[in-house]
Parts: structure tokens; sequence; C-alpha cells
């Protein structure tokens, strides 16, 4: 009676295990995380995608980078995402961690590029900073303003202070916190670039230097506002004082009510990124798991949409919000890559 009561229970769990198993395996429709730079232009194929290809609308979430690769990186199967959004390159640490959880192939798809802004409300005047200027604004510590060859913390509280051409007003800028590749991409092309504006800073070794350039002050004057560029909107427009840093789609989108700063000169505009003139630009990617094609259904389709020519093209439904699209030849190897599914090697 026992040896029957245990079958029954083990009979009963299996099933139960079983259920599981295949509710899961029932997921019909794309899983999208990642980037909240990447999500607009996302979300844009997506819609499109359901609309037309007679698969489910893909479910995307924001959230940052880094937090989606982690998501990502987790393992293969339906309770992980298939598809990551980033507004950097996959970190090797990133890839590595892909490898060690059975995540093995990897394709990676670069849509395009984007330029870092750091913008304010329309009700104040533009600004116009040099990446020395950002460097001495936000880094953490910074060189010792008497001229002496060593590092103090950042003294500097209004703009006037950094630069006496700038405004006195108080610092204060809103960003994204350390797991956006938007903030990724800020310290490397505006903190490095304005770091190395001064001679004793770029002979640092490379790991104080890195730590220099990349570390941002925490007294206050940086504000780190989340993964939600809409909410920095908004608190831009409630402090016409403060400044703004996100992706140039989100000042495209928003240009009624905030305007972005000129750095070294030139003014964040679509033909300036697209030229390489603006110096804080970077491509933007996203990146599927090979695994979860064919058993997630859409996944080769989606593929199929947003690297189409009428998508990311120099006249595709993305560049009305915002993209900046790769020259000719780079679209059509990455559409060649993707559509292959040639998986990503990192060494």
């Amino acid at each position: 009676m026992k040896k029957l009561v245990v079958i029954g229970i083990a009979l009963i769990a299996l099933v139960g295990f079983t259920s599981a198993l295949q509710a899961q395996s029932a997921r019909d429709y794309i899983s999208i995380v990642g980037s909240s730079t990447v999500y607009p232009f996302a979300t844009v194929v997506a819609e499109q995608f359901g609309k037309t290809s007679g698969f489910k609308t893909p479910t995307i979430e924001s959230t940052g980078s880094g937090g989606g690769l982690k998501l990502f990186c987790a393992g293969v199967g339906v309770e992980h995402p298939d598809i990551t959004n980033a507004s950097r390159r996959i970190k090797k640490s990133e890839f590595d961690t892909c490898q060690q959880n059975g995540v093995k192939d990897i394709i990676e798809v670069k849509i395009g590029y984007d330029g870092i802004v750091m913008a304010n409300s329309k009700k104040s005047a533009p600004m116009k900073l040099t990446r020395k200027d950002i460097f001495m604004a936000l880094a953490k510590d910074v060189p010792d303003p008497s001229g002496a060859e060593k590092l103090v913390p950042n003294p500097y509280k209004t703009w006037k202070d950094v630069n006496p051409d700038l405004p006195d007003k108080k610092i204060v800028v809103l960003g994204p916190p350390p797991t956006s590749g938007t903030r990724d991409a800020f310290v490397e092309l505006a903190m490095e670039g304005g770091a190395k504006k001064f001679d004793y800073v770029k002979n640092l070794d490379k790991k104080m230097f890195k730590a220099t350039a990349h570390t941002i002050r925490e007294d206050g004057a940086y504000v780190e506002a989340g993964e939600n560029d809409n909410l920095i909107v908004q608190k831009l427009e409630k402090d016409p004082d403060a400044l703004g840093i996100f992706g140039f789609s989100f000042l495209d989108q928003n240009a009624d009510k905030i305007q972005g700063s000129f750095v070294d000169g030139v003014a964040p505009t679509f033909d300036a990124i697209a030229a390489g003139d603006y110096p804080v630009s970077r491509p933007l990617y996203f990146y599927v798991k090979g695994a979860h094609v064919g058993s997630i259904p859409g996944i080769d389709a989606y593929l199929k949409e947003f690297t189409a020519e009428k998508a990311w093209g120099e006249d595709g439904y993305l560049s009305d919000k915002g993209l900046i699209p790769m020259p000719d030849e780079e679209r059509k190897k990455f559409a060649s890559d993707a559509r292959s599914l040639n998986p990503l090697m990192l060494q």
C-alpha cells in the first residue's frame, strides 16, 4: 500500500512538472529586454512586426543595457529573454558569462548610431560646453585648481566655477545609473575626452586614468534618474537650470520642450552625428539567442523586419524616430549576418 502511495505521489509530481514544462514551452511571443535608448526603436519595429507578420507583438522591457545582458546571459529556455537591446557593445566578461550559462550562439546586430546629448529646457539658453567642462563638472576627483599635479575632491559648485564663460548656475545633471549603456558611453566618450585635456591626468597609469575619468561625483551635482528618459524630460521642464543626459532620439522626439547642448562647438543634430562630427556618439546593438530561434515563434521574421531597408535604411521608418542609419555596406553586412544567424566570436 505504501509503495502505491509513493508511486501515486511520484506520478502526481511528474504530471505537475510536465505541465509546468508544457506551460513554459507554450510561450508564443518574443521576449525582449535591455537598453532604454534602443527601446523606442525596438518598440516601433515590434508594433510593425505584430501588425504585418502574423506573429504576436513582442514584449519589450526597458532594463538598461547591463541589466538586459545579465538577464539574457542567465541561461537558455523560455524563462529567459530571447533578445536584449544594448546601447554599447557586449563586454567580454558578459560574453563569457553567457558561454558559461549555456548561451553559446549569440547573434550580434548593429542597428545604427546615436548621439549622447546633454540637454536643457527651452526656457533657458542652450549650453555651449567642451568635454573638458563636462569632466570638470561631473568627475568625483579633478586636477587641483591650484595647478599642483594631484587630484582633489571636486570643488566646483556652478558652471561658472568650471569655466568663466559659462552661466553662474548650480551644476545639476540628471542622468542614467551605472547599469545603463548610455552612462557607459557617456563616461567613455565625454568624460574620458575631457580628462585627456589635462596632461597630468592623461599620463596616469591606465587603471588610475580610467578610475579618474569614469567615476562620477556623488555629492548631489549628478542625480541618477533611472532608466526612464521620459522622466528626465519631465524634470527638465520643471527645472530650467538642470541638464539631462540621454540619447539623441529622445531629444529629437521632444524638440518642442528641450534643446541639446553644443559639445566642442558642435550641436547634436542628425547630420552632425551621421557625419561623425559630433564628438559624443556611439553605435547601438541588439543580441539574439541563437538557441531560441525556431523554438520561439517569429524570431527570424523579427530579424528580417528590423534589418529591412524600410526599417533601418536611410529613408526607413526608424530614421524618422531619430536613429542614425549605418552606411550602405555596413547595413548589408549586418543584415546578412542576422539573416544567416552567424554567431558572434569574441576573443
